[in-house]
């Protein structure tokens, strides 16, 4: 699986390791090819800039899912989720993440850094990975009517 991972400045660094670069390292442990959509050191950011840079390689076909990091995982989150198609969950337990794919089908996730240790993120990530979507009716009608939302222009 290919994977897309971006952070702003809080999602990258940390008490030692830095976080992103660990959660990548993890990420190929586990044999996924990883694309870095930046930040690419600790210097302030807006994470806007590179939540639109992973979704935009999510919808054009060039990363099957994402991961995105700030400080909390809310700014990145409602970042992603103005692009219609994106699911971006913040998921602080595994079973938000396992609940994320099963009924929401969510197709970025999404990590604070000042929320969760690393220990933590491998656990939901692992979880958030290998969790299918179920494919019902009653699900696929919600996620639908979610991506219409994406279409209003008030």
């Amino acid at each position: 699986m290919k994977i897309g991972i971006g952070c702003d400045h809080a999602g990258y660094e940390g008490p030692p390791p830095l976080y992103k670069p660990s959660i990548m390292e993890y990420l190929k442990s586990k044999g996924l090819e990883v694309i870095d959509y930046g930040t690419f050191g600790p210097e302030s950011v807006d994470y806007p800039d590179y939540a639109k840079a992973l979704c935009e390689g999510l919808l054009k076909g060039k990363i099957e899912k994402g991961i995105l990091i700030c400080g909390t995982g809310l700014g990145v989150s409602m970042s992603a989720n103005r692009f219609s198609g994106i699911r971006a969950t913040v998921c602080t337990t595994p079973l938000m993440a396992q609940l994320a794919r099963t009924h929401n089908n969510s197709n970025v996730l999404c990590l604070g850094r000042r929320i969760l240790t690393l220990e933590q993120c491998y656990e939901i990530i692992d979880i958030w990975l290998n969790t299918p979507f179920s494919g019902e009716e009653r699900h696929q009608r919600r996620i639908e009517k979610m991506d219409k939302l994406g279409e209003l222009k008030c």
